[in-house]
């Protein structure tokens, strides 16, 4: 299908220490990545730790840690000690994330995100390459940092970017971007902001049933919890689904929430959520990739499907 193909861990339902044989499975069945999140469930780093201890062929990616919830110096860290146990299969993704989890859920003050991602993305460069680093950024300030442990060959570094000043910026200062929440025919928009020559992965929820009626119903729950925040729906006003998103908005706003899953459009529902047979998935899949998605992620949506029916209808072999 492609050269890579990754999918989203922890796999609902397994805990982290059943994980080693599902990743042998995972290389075995075709898959060549695994990429975590950081949201509110494992953290970014603990499951691939795991990953990159027990299954040497899998390629290794968080998608994404925010830059709010660790300090410069301990992020660097922590990305050089999974650099120094994956020798070279990790790819680190920074974001800005969202008000909600930095603020509501960690109690920092969610302030000049874009600001903040350009000078922790200069400081994590910089500390990963061995420079010793005293400097005043314009969010956050860092006196005589420098890492003890050399890092070999600095990991690549994506931006989880949603609108053009951050998919520039991904373009310009990282090695890629992190998309998610978004058609395939938005690939080309995102891709145009970030420029040629970069790596663009990308988060894709899917719904393996050929149930439409249970996947859109899963599907609206899914987007009306996810675009309502206020980065996701500017992304898609930007994207141009702002009149067929308006009715759900305003509904949120009122505190309807069952009226805001109703007056979600099936096309828009078809459009980010991958649904059907396995083969429809795959097919759907390859769409994304086709239209310049280097690394798609997916990202099964547990809804009482069998995890590793799932797994195995969804591989690329």
């Amino acid at each position: 299908m492609t050269s890579r193909y990754g999918i989203t861990i922890p796999l609902d339902g397994v805990t982290l220490g059943a994980h080693k044989e599902w990743f042998h499975r995972l290389a075995d069945l075709g898959y060549t990545d695994v990429w975590s999140a950081e949201v509110d469930g494992a953290d970014g780093f603990t499951p691939l730790t795991l990953a990159a201890v027990w299954e040497p062929r899998l390629n290794l990616g968080v998608a994404v840690t925010p830059v709010f919830t660790r300090g410069p110096g301990l992020l660097a860290m922590t990305i050089a000690s999974l650099a120094e146990v994956a020798g070279g299969r990790f790819t680190m993704g920074l974001g800005s994330s969202s008000a909600p989890v930095v603020e509501r859920w960690n109690g920092i003050k969610y302030d000049q995100p874009y600001a903040r991602t350009r000078d922790v993305l200069n400081f994590v460069k910089r500390a990963l390459d061995g420079e010793k680093i005293d400097e005043v950024f314009e969010t956050f300030e860092v006196h005589g940092f420098k890492l003890s442990r050399p890092v070999i060959e600095r990991p690549p570094i994506l931006l989880g970017a949603l609108r053009p000043g951050m998919l520039r910026l991904a373009g310009r200062e990282a090695d890629g971007a992190i998309l998610n929440w978004l058609a395939a025919t938005d690939v080309a928009q995102c891709r145009a902001e970030v420029g040629e020559g970069k790596t663009i992965a990308a988060r894709l929820f899917v719904v393996p049933t050929s149930d439409k009626d249970v996947a859109r119903s899963v599907g609206r729950r899914m987007i009306s919890s996810y675009l309502t925040v206020n980065a996701y729906a500017e992304f898609h006003r930007w994207l141009g689904r702002g009149d067929a998103l308006q009715p759900m908005w305003d509904a949120w706003a009122q505190g309807d929430r069952k009226l805001a899953n109703q007056v979600i459009p099936d096309a828009v529902v078809d459009e980010l959520i991958i649904h059907g047979s396995y083969d429809e998935c795959r097919e759907h899949v390859l769409r994304y990739v086709e239209a310049g998605v280097q690394i798609p992620s997916i990202a099964i949506v547990p809804f009482g499907v069998d995890l590793q029916e799932a797994v195995e209808g969804l591989s690329p072999r």
